[in-house]
């Protein structure tokens, strides 16, 4: 007998995403499961942070503070909920449930997952702040079998508050790959929130500044075949359309084979319906058996950062800029000891005979790094200041330096699927291993490239910004860049996979020019994928670049003009 689908709703992409989401999807419609992801990279360096502080932390405090307003509210409308929330202690946060729920009078059952905790005096990462291996669903599918109402975990793949569910819905079994490879893809769709909405997307401006005012979050009807309609409640903000939920899809991942703990999904097989508004059907997803290992987040303290943004106003703007970075080279020769990184950059946000002052300035920003607090502290900031009377005409910083701070980096690493206990903790306080799955893998390959379509016959083109014609989104994995591209007619395709080579893009974003760049190829998305490898350094943690998550370099790019044929304009 075939089971009805599973509603499961998304209401955080992030922690400190909108605070009332947990309320506003509870009441704006039926949902079978309702997730949360609160987990990213610089997240948890922040939670190892306050874990130093007080053991007894480390996870989300916020999701708490929701539940305080909506866990009677859930249970009542019978929506179990799923969320990361628990980072580096989800047992102490699946304890807080529980004494909130004895407070509040409702009787929730309680689970929750752990085993991802590679750290501590005896951990195999010695010098890491965090140390966590990414899990997948299973934990959570067992969780819910048991009757829990509520589960929360650590560090899960963000998919995987998807694929839990619905493996525990559906009763698929471990090797149910192409199902688990469809609810993974809607997993993926959904973690980031409102994006699936119409947030950060490139088109917005067709639709209207009203339109993503304040878009709904999403919600994804996954069925028992491992198909999805991505939705949101009627009546709520944003749109869902077939582009929404491409840009989605390429967002954070790579090749055509998109790795996770349970299944890897083959991205390439994706097919992308508009069944009518607001509602996109993903189905054709193909899945295969995950790689032998799984992938660990670290992160350590890396140093302490210090930053100046000198203000240039005016002309001689380049003479200015040489001028201040003369003096404060000469600050850092004379000093008992110079910053182990110093990195000066110059951003030209001025114009010529400027209506007002902002528009005349340009802003030179130095940024010094060290692993002595003292270093880049108060001298650095001493130096700065002493230049005030004896500069450049117009001397003035945005705001006065400060004592320097420290700053985190992430690494990625990986480890055997035997190496980590991956254990469900059950409403009854039972715990029951997760099975690693170590005997039926497969290792990781990138997958050929397709031929390219036929190009377009030659014709008039005129020179214009790509974005015309091509939407795109960015972001960050560790120090690397991802840039997915898409367009949105087959004419538009034949076109983009013949025009945006890697060389082109190269040169496009000279930033990129020294640069490993990887182009993976997606014909049924009509899409672009581009990796640019160490473009961020140590990740944003480090805070090393002017867009340390790489969220603009998409828009950067669709706003570089290129020779398009006049007829896809």
């Amino acid at each position: 007998m075939t089971r009805p689908p599973l509603r499961i709703g998304n209401a955080s992409g992030f922690y400190g995403d909108r605070f009332d989401a947990l309320r506003e999807m509870l009441t704006g419609g039926p949902l079978d499961v309702l997730t949360g992801d609160y987990l990213a990279e610089l997240t948890m360096l922040i939670l190892g942070r306050d874990r130093l502080k007080d053991p007894s932390r480390g996870y989300a405090k916020t999701f708490l503070r929701q539940l305080e307003e909506c866990l009677g509210l859930a249970h009542d409308r019978g929506v179990k909920i799923v969320a990361n929330a628990g980072g580096l202690n989800p047992a102490g946060l699946a304890d807080a449930v529980r004494e909130l729920a004895a407070r509040l009078g409702v009787p929730v059952r309680v689970a929750h997952v752990e085993g991802d905790d590679l750290g501590g005096p005896e951990g195999r990462f010695p010098g890491a702040l965090t140390a966590h291996a990414y899990l997948g669903g299973a934990g959570i599918a067992a969780c819910l079998a048991a009757g829990a109402d509520v589960v929360v975990t650590g560090r899960v793949s963000d998919a995987a508050l998807v694929s839990g569910p619905a493996a525990a819905h559906f009763g698929w079994a471990p090797d149910a790959y192409d199902r688990l490879a469809g609810a993974v893809v809607a997993g993926h769709v959904l973690e980031c929130g409102t994006q699936a909405t119409g947030g950060n997307y490139a088109f917005f401006a067709e639709h209207g500044p009203e339109a993503v005012r304040r878009p709904g979050f999403p919600l994804a009807e996954v069925h028992e075949d491992g198909s999805a309609v991505i939705t949101k409640h009627d009546g709520t903000g944003g749109f869902v359309d077939v582009g929404t939920v491409t840009a989605q899809l390429l967002y954070e991942t790579q090749g055509a084979r998109y790795a996770g703990p349970d299944v890897t999904a083959r991205l390439d097989t994706v097919t992308l319906t508009q069944q009518g508004p607001d509602r996109v059907r993903i189905d054709g997803v193909r899945g295969e058996a995950p790689p032998p290992t799984l992938k660990a987040g670290l992160t350590r303290l890396g140093g302490h950062r210090n930053e100046v943004v000198f203000v240039l106003t005016g002309l001689d703007v380049e003479a200015k800029a040489d001028l201040v970075r003369a003096q404060l080279e000469d600050a850092f020769d004379r000093a008992t000891s110079r910053p182990a990184e110093v990195r000066w950059e110059l951003a030209r946000t001025d114009h010529a005979d400027a209506a007002t002052e902002e528009t005349a300035s340009a802003l030179l920003r130095l940024v010094v790094r060290d692993p002595d607090a003292d270093t880049v502290g108060r001298a650095i900031g001493g130096a700065a200041v002493e230049l005030a009377l004896g500069s450049y005409p117009g001397f003035h910083v945005t705001a006065p330096p400060g004592k320097g701070a420290p700053y985190g980096v992430f690494e990625a690493a990986y480890v055997e699927r035997s190496a980590v206990a991956h254990v469900a903790v059950l409403p009854d306080g039972e715990r029951r291993p997760v099975p690693s799955g170590a005997d039926d893998t497969l290792v990781l390959h990138d997958v050929p490239p397709p031929p390219p379509p036929e190009p377009l016959p030659p014709g008039p083109t005129r020179r214009a910004p790509l974005g015309l014609v091509a939407g795109a989104r960015s972001g960050d994995k560790g120090g690397d860049a991802n840039v997915g591209v898409w367009v949105r007619t087959d004419d538009a395709w034949r076109w983009l996979a013949h025009e945006l080579t890697v060389d082109r893009f190269r040169e496009l974003l000279p930033e990129s020019a020294d640069l490993t760049v990887v182009r993976h190829d997606l014909p049924n998305l009509r899409a672009l994928n581009f990796v640019v490898e160490g473009l961020l350094g140590e990740g944003v943690a480090a805070r090393a670049r002017f867009d340390p998550q790489a969220k603009g370099l998409a828009e950067w790019l669709r706003a570089r003009h290129v020779d398009i044929p006049e007829e896809l304009l």
